[in-house]
Parts: C-alpha cells; sequence; structure tokens
C-alpha cells in the first residue's frame, strides 16, 4: 500500500493533507530517514513527527467506558470517540462499537474495524456471553436467577422470549448477570420485569475478556493475541 494512502485510512489526515505532510518532512523510517511519497517501509518502521503509527487493520482495542459517554460519533454528546485518538473516528475502514453499551452504562467496550470480527462476536450463533455487574434500588427477593434463567421471560413490546440467563447473587442489592444476546436495555428491563431497578450497570466480561484490572475509566488499550481468543472461551479467564 502506498504510504499516502495508509496514512489517509489511519485517519491521519485527507491524501492531499497527507501529501502535504510527506512532503513537509513529517514521516520517517525507524532510522530517522526522512520519507517521500513513493516509499513505503514496513509498517512497523513508519514514524509520524517521530512516533509509531497507529496499529494497522484489524485493529481491536478495549475501553473502559465512563458512566455518561454514548457509542455513536453521530450523538451531540460526548461519546466514547471522544476518549480515543481524533484520528481513530477518521479511519477507513472504521472504527465501531461491537455492541453498544447505553450511555449510563459503564465498563467493557470493544472497537474495532473488522466487520467479520465484530459480526461473529455478536451474532447470536456465537453464544459469546456478556457479563455485567448489577446494582440494585432494593433487595433481591430470591425468585430472580429462576425467572431469568427460564427461557420464557418476555419483556414488554417484546414478542420472542428472552434466552435463559444466569445471575448470581453478590449481595443484598447486587449481582451478576450473564447473557447470551444482547436486546435493547436487557438487563436493565429484566431487573423491572422482576419488580426492581438497576441503579448502576458495568459490563465486567465478554466470552472470556475480563475487564483488566489496570485499566481505568476512560482508559482504551488494543488486544494482546490471547486477549483475542479469550473472547471466544467459553469460560471466564482467571
Amino acid at each position: 500500500m502506498k504510504l499516502i494512502k495508509l496514512l489517509a485510512n489511519l485517519g491521519y489526515g485527507s491524501r492531499k493533507e497527507v501529501q502535504r505532510l510527506i512532503r513537509a518532512g513529517a514521516l520517517s523510517d525507524d532510522q530517522g530517514n526522512v520519507l517521500g511519497e513513493g516509499e513505503c517501509p514496513p509498517h512497523a518502521a513508519i514514524r509520524f513527527r517521530g512516533a509509531p503509527l497507529d496499529p494497522p487493520f484489524p485493529l481491536l482495542v478495549m475501553l473502559n467506558k465512563p458512566d455518561g459517554y454514548t457509542c455513536s460519533a453521530d450523538d451531540p454528546g460526548a461519546t466514547v470517540y471522544d476518549l480515543l485518538p481524533a484520528r481513530f473516528a477518521l479511519r477507513n475502514p472504521v472504527l465501531s462499537p461491537v455492541g453498544r453499551l447505553d450511555k449510563d452504562t459503564t465498563g467493557l467496550l470493544l472497537l474495532t474495524d473488522d466487520g467479520q470480527l465484530l459480526h461473529k462476536i455478536i451474532h447470536p450463533k456465537s453464544s459469546c456471553l456478556k457479563i455485567y455487574h448489577a446494582e440494585l434500588d432494593r433487595p433481591l427477593e430470591g425468585h430472580e436467577a429462576a425467572l431469568f434463567g427460564s427461557g420464557e421471560l418476555a419483556l414488554k413490546s417484546d414478542s420472542k422470549p428472552l434466552l435463559p440467563a444466569r445471575l448470581e447473587v453478590l449481595g443484598e442489592r447486587e449481582a451478576l448477570v450473564t447473557l447470551h444476546e444482547g436486546r435493547y436495555h436487557q438487563v436493565r428491563r429484566m431487573f423491572a420485569a422482576a419488580g426492581n431497578h438497576v441503579l448502576a450497570l458495568r459490563r465486567v466480561a465478554i466470552g472470556g475478556l475480563r475487564l483488566p484490572a489496570d485499566l481505568a475509566e476512560g482508559e482504551w488499550r488494543e488486544l494482546t493475541p490471547d486477549e483475542r481468543l479469550l473472547i471466544f472461551a467459553g469460560t471466564l479467564g482467571a
């Protein structure tokens, strides 16, 4: 791939803007040699103003989403793209959330520019688990686990019952909920159907991939190869 197209696809600017950057000497190799338009060394050897280039396609990152951020670049308020380098919103292919989190739901969010991987993770046939930590307004009554796991719970305005979900009680008003699907406001609506209200909701795992303890709210990083494999693991990693 030519240097101009590579930089434009990574969001560093339009092709004309990237061309001007190259002519101004902004691109070099890892030995400090200025690159011209016709040169394109290996991705890892290219430097933009002395810094390594952003990761190439396919990119998969995890973000610890804070409260108050939406997952759509078109929303007028704060979005998850505000927490990433600005050029990430300009990548081609586009970097998209792998299943959205509501504005007031926090925790593990994956974003990728790999459309096939995105659809593989969110497709119901993948049975990719999503695990949420819920803090509740009222004490659990003891019937919720059976209700969520019955496979017969139909939420208001939904014609099809939910797939069985697992509820693990952590405290009087605290629980983990494991889903095999991802419907609109699903966890909140499930607890509402059980006569309760969710005060705070955080996604803590996708498949076997846990939200790392050292990834602070608002921070992001690229997944390692081992972490990619955990997404489709049948059980949570240690």
